[in-house]
């Protein structure tokens, strides 16, 4: 009958303090990667975001007004100029109120908002000297009589 024999008592075997040594690597990188990420916020969306979505529907609702005369609505960017234009469309009388808001989806910090203020024209200019380059949100927002119009656009700041 055959019985197993054990090892030769001098041979050192590795495989127990591999299999340890793997597993505290994997906890040491699994804790350094959470306090990293724990570091460093994501700025993604703003701090008010659940009342964003909540007020959702109102956005939806004012695109819908804004849809037969956003075609004539725009906001344009000059390179040369370095202004953001935005126009707003013609036998809209003059908003009482509105904003613009300059959203950079990659910094929440880096948000302004502005007070629309467009001529008789319906035309406003934003100088756009201190802006970072990169991707911008421009929102605007406005209300004449009992309408509520919006308009989101993008705009790609470049720098010459």
């Amino acid at each position: 009958m055959n019985t197993p024999t054990c090892p030769p008592s001098g041979k050192w075997n590795p495989w127990p303090v591999a299999i340890i040594l793997f597993f505290v690597v994997a906890f040491i990188g699994c804790g350094t990667f959470v306090a990293f990420c724990s570091r460093h916020p994501a700025d993604l969306v703003s701090a008010d975001y659940y009342e964003q979505e909540v007020r959702y529907q109102g956005q939806i609702d004012r695109l819908q007004h804004v849809q037969q005369a956003a075609s004539l609505a725009s906001v344009v960017y000059d390179t040369n100029r370095q202004r953001i234009t935005i126009s707003l469309p013609p036998g809209i009388s003059v908003p009482s109120t509105g904003t613009i808001q300059l959203y950079r989806p990659s910094s929440m910090k880096l948000d302004r908002e502005l007070k629309l203020a467009s001529d008789a024209t319906g035309l406003q200019t934003i100088d756009a000297t201190n802006l970072q380059p990169g991707l911008w949100k421009v929102r605007v927002s406005w209300k004449t009589a009992d309408q509520e119009y919006f308009i989101d656009q993008k705009v790609v700041i470049e720098r010459k």
